[in-house]
């Protein structure tokens, strides 16, 4: 307070969030409202709302894409925990086994010029650990600064002690189904990271390439097409299709032949896959090194033949193409085909390429023995609760997957939502075509698999080793002689666990019966696949629940121009940088308003620094109302103070009709919140704090507080003082520091807002 004024100093001065936020968050945390088990009675006795974060990756800082994920469930969070409901937004990381582990390997490599094989797998893991905890102390301290109310009592990561039991229990319930086993299967091999990696884990690249049109020898007379000739030397048929006229004639038909130095025995078979259209309508079948063709091999019995290894070095052909790189070896195989007068066309071409997301390396598809979930096999559900699907009824875990989703076109009776509705369509077609889904990696960092071989002994040194017993379970067999699997499992299994891993599943706690299964899942429309599709899978499986109600899909957030944010093109906007500047109001709202869910949006440090404009112009607003109830006309002190009264009746027409304008405003958007249309209640409400509030009824105003009506006075008074009371409420799941901090000044301190009432009518 000073001599000239009856509010409050800091009212004086422009709003100043780098003074503020810490401080605000700080006060938060030490009353324990984050916690569900510690919020006022009504809240406590309130209905369960319930959100997982969607775990960080340890592998860096967070970035803009977070930040909309952050603020966008904050707001339901604020939003339901305002309501009454008993609100849990439980928090963790993930451990993301190939990038955490490729971005410690490149720092040593870099650094000490050593590859993990060179620190041997205890000590390259003690490193991991080291980066890993230094990664999470940064992103927790990051996500703090968004102003997320996070029950950080709750936190979980992926490779705790709770969450490894939770996977080792899950591997083994789901191998003692039937559902997890071990066989060889063609797999998406990662020559860089040398490991297996899942479909979602491609990058496709478009790239020129040639396509060449050749015969194997001169005794077959059909013609195919690819791009990989150097892979036809593990062909072991052609494959054309059974209406074809042109090659019907030949089905059935072997030849042996030598190719590029190779003996190849080719079969010709028909089978409906292949399109007659397509190239010469005849294809080579490669069953070891494609797994489209692997599948044709099973259907025909054909053999496997591998002629690359996992280092894309080739294992057959002749001296001028065995021992060299998959690149190397085409070009000896075209020379080859020319010398021999085989070669009867080469075109150029574009072709889509995949390429390992984290090693950028291109895919080597190869034949491993692996560990799967079986998506198609039958098994014995027992549980009850999925709708459709009784205890004891026959299943699949990919009927169970398409049961689980609403579509009124496919499955109205389906539990889970997806918002927007157009990626239910998306959704379905991705399960329908899904194959069995490959969950053993070769890396060190991750669960490791909990399965353990015990081999026989030896009786010469010439008598190979065979594995005669295998146990699976959650801890290690008791004895001598076992051997763990080396394998990690795919980071997705752990993190398809998390709805019920991090409520404390496989015990049956208080906070797994409360809040399971979860209300809302809100994550990017990019990960529906590599995340969404597994948790339903999973949970689906495991505890017989879907994992969640709802999915909010937003979309990715770009530069001011649409542009993807890269390093490669300097547009990235830090959101760390954007908060240090402007503040967490600013960035949150600037990343809500404008953008609906499953959609790009743009933005822009101008976007962000208007928003911190709109929050000095609630901070001046709330010095004009406070001054005009302490009684300060245009400076003069006077002596008629005015305090808010929330059951004051005695309104003029004007008051009255602003009131109306007010209540229809927050039914409108009580409403929209309901139907997760936040952008347009961020938009609507900045549009009524700022051209109605502002521009229009404090103008209007201002007579009436400097005239002699003293009736008239405090009737404008006390709807200017519900007005803000309303707007900061409104706003604060929005807007959660400056809407506190003015409810701190507005109420001495007595309440805190982020658990009061959302405003009604």
């Amino acid at each position: 307070m000073n001599e000239k004024s009856l509010i409050p100093e800091k009212f004086l001065k422009p709003y100043n969030p780098g003074s503020t936020e810490s401080r605000i968050y700080e006060m938060w945390e030490k009353s324990g409202y984050f916690n569900p088990d510690k919020l006022p009675l009504r809240q406590q006795k309130g209905e369960p709302f319930s959100i997982v974060l969607p775990p960080p990756n340890v592998t860096g800082t967070l970035h803009m894409g977070h930040a909309a994920m952050l603020a966008i469930e904050d707001i339901m969070i604020r939003y339901k925990r305002m309501q009454g409901f008993k609100t849990l937004w439980l928090p963790g990381t993930d451990h993301a086994a190939i990038a955490t582990q490729s971005k410690v390997e490149k720092e040593i490599e870099k650094k000490e010029g050593k590859r993990r094989h060179d620190l041997g797998r205890e000590e390259f893991l003690k490193r991991v650990d080291t980066f890993a905890q230094e990664s999470h102390d940064t992103i927790v301290n990051q996500v703090r600064k968004m102003g997320a109310s996070i029950d950080w009592s709750r936190e979980a990561f992926t490779l705790d002690e709770k969450r490894s039991l939770a996977v080792r229990t899950a591997f083994k319930t789901m191998h003692d189904l039937g559902l997890i086993y071990r066989g060889s299967k063609v797999i998406n091999w990662d020559p860089k990271g040398q490991t297996t990696i899942s479909d979602d884990e491609i990058v496709y690249e478009t790239r020129k390439a040639k396509l060449y049109t050749f015969k194997y020898s001169k005794d077959i007379p059909i013609t195919i097409s690819t791009t990989r000739p150097e892979t036809k030397l593990g062909d072991t048929a052609i494959a054309v299709h059974p209406d074809d006229v042109r090659y019907q004639q030949y089905i059935g038909k072997e030849y042996d032949v030598v190719f590029a130095g190779e003996s190849i025995h080719i079969r010709v078979i028909a089978d409906t896959a292949v399109e007659p259209e397509f190239g010469t309508g005849a294809l080579g079948v490669t069953p070891a090194h494609s797994a489209i063709d692997w599948d044709m091999a099973q259907r025909h019995d054909l053999p496997l033949k591998q002629v690359i290894d996992e280092f894309t070095k080739m294992t057959a052909g002749n001296e001028s193409i065995k021992g060299k790189k998959v690149g190397e070896a085409r070009t000896a195989v075209v020379e080859w085909l020319k010398s021999e007068g085989l070669l009867e066309k080469e075109e150029d071409i574009e072709q889509n390429v995949a390429t390992a997301e984290r090693t950028g390396a291109v895919i080597e598809p190869l034949p491993k023995l692996q560990w799967f979930i079986a998506v198609n096999k039958k098994f014995t559900l027992p549980y009850s609760n999925i709708r459709g699907l009784p205890s004891g009824s026959e299943t699949t875990l990919k009927e169970i997957m398409l049961k689980a989703v609403k579509s009124e076109e496919t499955n109205p009776d389906g539990s889970i939502e997806i918002i927007p509705e157009r990626f239910e369509r998306v959704y379905f077609n991705w399960i329908n075509n899904l194959r069995d889904w490959c969950i053993s990696r070769q890396i060190w960092y991750g669960h490791r698999i909990p399965v353990w071989y015990k081999k026989e002994k030896t009786v010469n040194s010439k008598q190979k080793t065979e594995e005669a017993e295998i146990y699976v379970g959650t801890e290690a067999p008791t004895g001598e002689g076992w051997e763990q699997d080396s394998d990690t499992l795919d980071t997705w299994f752990s993190s398809g666990l998390w709805t019920f891993s991090t409520l404390g599943w496989p015990e049956k706690t208080i906070d797994l019966k409360t809040f399971h299964p979860t209300s809302v899942l809100e994550t990017g429309y990019d990960i529906i696949f590599f995340w969404v599709a597994r948790m339903i899978l999973m949970t689906g499986c495991l505890v017989g629940e879907v994992p969640f109600k709802t999915v909010y899909l937003h979309g990715l957030v770009r530069d001011g121009k649409g542009k993807k944010m890269s390093k490669s093109l300097g547009n990235i906007i830090d959101p760390l940088d954007m908060i240090e500047k402007y503040g967490a109001d600013a960035t949150r709202l600037s990343l809500i308003i404008g953008t609906g869910p499953g959609n790009d949006s743009k933005l822009s440090e101008d976007k962000v620094k208007g928003y911190k404009n709109f929050g000095n112009k609630i901070w001046n607003i709330t010095r004009f109302i406070l001054s005009s109830a302490a009684g300060e006309r245009y400076g003069l002190t006077s002596v008629e103070k005015i305090a808010y009264d929330p059951q004051f009746k005695d309104w003029t027409s004007a008051e009255s009709t602003y009131l109306k304008q007010l209540n229809d405003l927050i039914t409108e958007i009580t409403k929209e919140m309901e139907e997760y249309k936040f952008y347009l209640v961020g938009e609507k409400l900045y549009q009524y704090v700022w051209a109605e509030l502002a521009d229009k009824i404090l103008e209007e105003s201002k007579p009436i507080l400097n005239g002699d009506d003293a009736e008239a006075r405090t009737a404008r008074v006390q709807f200017l003082l519900h007005a803000l009371n309303t707007v900061l409420r409104a706003l604060h799941p929005f807007m959660p520091y400056v809407t506190e901090e003015i409810w701190q000044e507005m109420n001495t301190g007595k309440s805190m807002l982020i658990v009061e009432e959302w405003p009604k009518n």
